[in-house]
């Protein structure tokens, strides 16, 4: 803020509104680049509907969950699959199946670097979306 003593008038002073604009063309530009980022999708589990828990649970015959055990070996739907057969086997599975969701299931054990390559080989697959069952969902399966 300036000050400026002049002849008769008194003391006159004009706010200096530079710092001001800067901050708010700051803040334009901020408010400009923010909507045009974008994160990852993230589907929320659903409910089952009016039908109840009860008759979700039951038809679990068309749910593919791939196993994979803390000795790093890997079980598609309890068979056991090695991993160069993986891809092949998971194609397999979904030749006839307009649903393409597949879940994976880990021990506690295991790095999810691990997991990771199963999901690369799931995609690989051509299968989408990808779920992750935790140690109470598993136990389900």
């Amino acid at each position: 803020m300036g000050i400026a003593v002049f002849g008769g008038r008194g003391v006159v002073s004009d706010p200096n509104i530079v710092p001001l604009i800067d901050i708010l063309l700051v803040l334009l530009v901020i408010f400009m680049v923010i909507p045009h980022s974008q994160g990852l999708q993230a589907q929320i589990p659903q409910a089952c509907g009016a039908q109840g828990p009860e008759n979700c649970r039951q038809d679990k015959s068309h749910i593919v969950v791939v196993q994979v055990l803390a000795n790093g070996s890997l079980r598609v739907n309890q068979e056991p699959v090695q991993w160069e057969n993986l891809e092949s086997r998971l194609r397999e599975v979904f030749t006839m199946r307009a649903d393409r969701t597949a879940f994976i299931w880990g021990d506690a054990s295991v790095e999810f670097a691990v997991v990771a390559r199963v999901i690369d080989v799931m995609r690989a697959a051509g299968i989408a979306p990808i779920g992750l069952l935790t140690q109470q969902l598993g136990n389900d399966f």
